[in-house]
């Protein structure tokens, strides 16, 4: 690792706001990711307080107001409670694909044509998956510009922990938080999996197969969807459609909407690259579950029955839906869910953003702008050009937002939320930083070729 070359990148001042060029920016949120080993505080972690988690005890209420009074706290009180950095694999994932997405610019901008990727693990028929990066070949030993095998070794790094640090007790690969967690509708201790870091980690991993053709991440892939498709529980099925739960057990009956998406639009994935029809028909029972929730005027609400949660039509959840919507369309070669793609869009521009790029945090109610909102935003509106050639005018206006609102050149962090007279300047590594590298990244590669390198 070249750390004087990432240094010196991220010290570098441009433009308005002192902010730089967008890949001066992403430098700067690896940097500061890089600097603490990629270990940081997360948005749910306060029962990793030793205090709180004896205060709150088996209570589920007094287990909700322990996260909720960290979570919500305008100061960073973290510290005083005792909570702990972590590595959160979530946050992994993102950092991952935004440093493989770093690398395959610098190989592009050498003019390489890119490769068919090498024959999957154990055979079977190699697919470009339409729904993912191109493959692109790491950079030759001392060739290329300045940072490629950087960043390719330092993804490789995050990539091969991951794998080496799975949740125990289940077959096939899949992750947790690093934080015991009481939701609304379940508690999951600590590093016990759940579908939606593990299909994150999966999308990584995939990328890394893609990127640096090698197999191992492509049968890590193939495990974690082992996972995803067949440990408890299965909420709903008939013969075309299929819902998953959150984490894996047989005791849960609470259906959030994005579960079903996400898994199902990388097994598409997955199934695209190996030639396995199964992966990609389980794929579409998933995903097919979640368009048929779709409100007649083109939004999701977070769960089913919409009673069964506070949150209603929000931002980045919508999100996660349009993105996986629109991979398993690709991956599947299928124009089934176009439509839905289509009104899903158009109503996450007009009622989950202000006309400035200000992402909203649910349709009806501007506060707190959330950062994960405005990350979700670039990525959705950047992936929606890449693969429709439309959607690069409103990821930069987000982008801009984000830039003008967000971002603090000073420390290199971007703020958690902006409410109404103040922001909260909350230090969350996950949330910020890794979310917002992936929307930088993104944004790179599919609408802004003048900050390729």
């Amino acid at each position: 690792m070249t750390d004087d070359r990432h240094t010196a990148t991220a010290q570098r001042r441009a433009g308005a706001q002192g902010a730089g060029t967008h890949l001066d920016v992403l430098d700067r949120v690896l940097q500061v990711a890089r600097s603490d080993r990629y270990e940081g505080y997360s948005k749910h972690d306060g029962l990793n307080s030793p205090l709180l988690a004896r205060l709150a005890g088996g209570s589920r209420l007094r287990r909700l107001g322990a996260i909720q009074v960290v979570m919500r706290s305008p100061v960073h009180i973290r510290p005083l409670v005792g909570v702990r950095k972590a590595r959160n694999a979530k946050g992994l994932s993102l950092f991952a694909r935004a440093l493989l997405a770093r690398h395959r610019m610098t190989v592009l901008s050498r003019g390489d044509d890119p490769p068919i990727p090498p024959a999957p693990p154990g055979g079977g028929k190699t697919v470009l998956s339409r729904g993912g990066d191109p493959p692109i070949p790491p950079a030759p030993p001392g060739g290329g510009k300045t940072g490629s095998a950087d960043d390719a070794a330092e993804a490789r790094g995050l990539l091969d922990w991951l794998i080496d640090h799975p949740a125990a007790g289940f077959d096939g690969l899949c992750w947790g938080y690093p934080y015991a967690w009481q939701d609304v509708g379940f508690f999951a201790p600590r590093d016990f999996p759940n579908r939606v870091v593990t299909a994150h980690v999966c999308q990584a991993l995939v990328d890394g197969y893609e990127t640096l053709q090698e197999g191992r991440y492509l049968d890590a892939a193939n495990r974690a969807v082992r996972f995803l498709l067949d440990a408890p529980k299965t909420l709903f099925e008939d013969a075309d459609r299929r819902c998953v739960s959150y984490v894996p057990s047989p005791d849960i009956d609470w259906i959030v909407m994005d579960v079903s998406a996400l898994a199902g639009a990388i097994s598409a994935r997955v199934g695209a690259i190996t030639g396995d029809a199964g992966l990609i028909r389980e794929g579409g029972r998933l995903v097919r579950y979640v368009v048929s929730k779709q409100t007649d005027e083109g939004a999701w609400f977070y769960a089913d029955p919409p009673s069964a949660s506070h949150i209603t039509h929000d931002n980045y959840h919508t999100g996660f839906i349009l993105d996986a919507i629109q991979q398993y369309g690709l991956s599947a070669g299928s124009d089934e869910f176009e439509p839905a793609y289509r009104r899903g869009i158009d109503y996450y521009e007009r009622r989950l953003f202000e006309p400035d790029g200000a992402a909203r945090f649910m349709n009806d109610r501007l506060y707190p702008i959330d950062i994960h909102g405005c990350a979700q935003g670039i990525i959705t509106f950047s992936l929606q050009q890449r693969h429709t050639g439309t959607g690069a005018a409103t990821a930069t206006r987000v982008l801009d937002w984000t830039l003008a609102n967000m971002w603090d050149p000073a420390s290199g962090w971007f703020y958690y939320q902006k409410r109404r007279g103040y922001r909260t300047r909350i230090r969350e590594l996950r949330w910020c930083q890794g979310w917002m590298s992936r929307a930088l990244s993104c944004y790179l590669e599919n609408c802004d070729e003048r900050a390729k390198p």
